[in-house]
């Protein structure tokens, strides 16, 4: 499962940016969000952060042109690569890893005021053994009273709905526009996602698919996952608390 994972995001990279109306603002807005809770809840002004799923870079360009301390990891080598490039055009300066949330070994660096997993990353371990692997891998690279910021769907809705569409979104201006939507196929607690980008090039249109497979992960069962691996203080928020898009947990080694 991690392969196809990676390869989804391996061929999204270079596209994975249309998803968003403008993914500077994106890039910005979030970090106007996740900034100040990293900021509040490590007691630091310049926190140490891992970014352990940082895809092409949406979060952790934005915290460190907030001033964060960041270094930044993901299982995808064309995401790493990507994100490597726009770092670079920003003039920033983020040190790059390719590693598995399971096995964060390649990042040699540990002591971090947090860790960071946004954008439902966690959802794509579908077995409960590799969360908890995952977690644990996290919390070693905390110091003592660290913590983990997560960002995750609202599964606990969700499932009650299991929702087979997402609406369309559309972008653009007559000749560079672009339709984004997905279609969710459910099989019991787990859903195959279907990403579809049609994209306005010189005057045809193309379409883009890809498909990834994700766990709808409750938030009971990620908070003992978390006290497993050792967290305490679970906490969660709401979208309508942070202004953020996805519910956030947050919880302390």
């Amino acid at each position: 499962m991690a392969t196809e994972v990676a390869s989804f995001y391996d061929d999204l990279s270079d596209n994975y940016h249309f998803i968003f109306e403008n993914w500077d603002k994106s890039i910005e807005k979030q970090a106007a969000v996740l900034g100040p809770l990293l900021e509040k809840y490590t007691d630091r002004t310049a926190p140490r952060v891992l970014d352990c799923a940082c895809g092409i870079g949406t979060q952790s360009l934005g915290l460190t042109m907030r001033g964060h301390r960041l270094v930044a990891s993901d299982f995808s080598r064309a995401s790493v690569a990507r994100a490597e490039k726009e770092a670079a055009l920003r003039g920033v300066k983020i040190q790059f890893h390719v590693a598995d949330m399971r096995d964060l070994s390649p990042v040699e660096e540990g002591d971090f005021d947090a860790v960071l997993a946004a954008d439902n990353a966690l959802p794509h371990l579908l077995l409960e053994k590799d969360r908890r692997r995952a977690l644990q891998e996290m919390a070693a690279k905390l110091r003592p009273g660290g913590i983990l910021l997560a960002t995750i769907r609202d599964y606990d809705q969700l499932i009650q709905t299991r929702p087979t569409i997402q609406p369309p979104a559309f972008y653009g201006v007559r000749g560079n526009r672009r339709i984004v939507h997905q279609v969710w196929d459910w099989d019991g607690d787990e859903y195959d996602l279907h990403l579809y980008m049609s994209l306005e090039m010189t005057a045809q249109w193309t379409v883009k698919h890809y498909v990834s497979r994700y766990y709808a992960l409750l938030r009971d069962d990620l908070s003992n996952s978390l006290h497993q691996a050792g967290f305490t203080a679970v906490l969660w928020l709401e979208p309508a608390k942070t202004s953020f898009y996805q519910p956030i947990v947050i919880a302390k080694k």
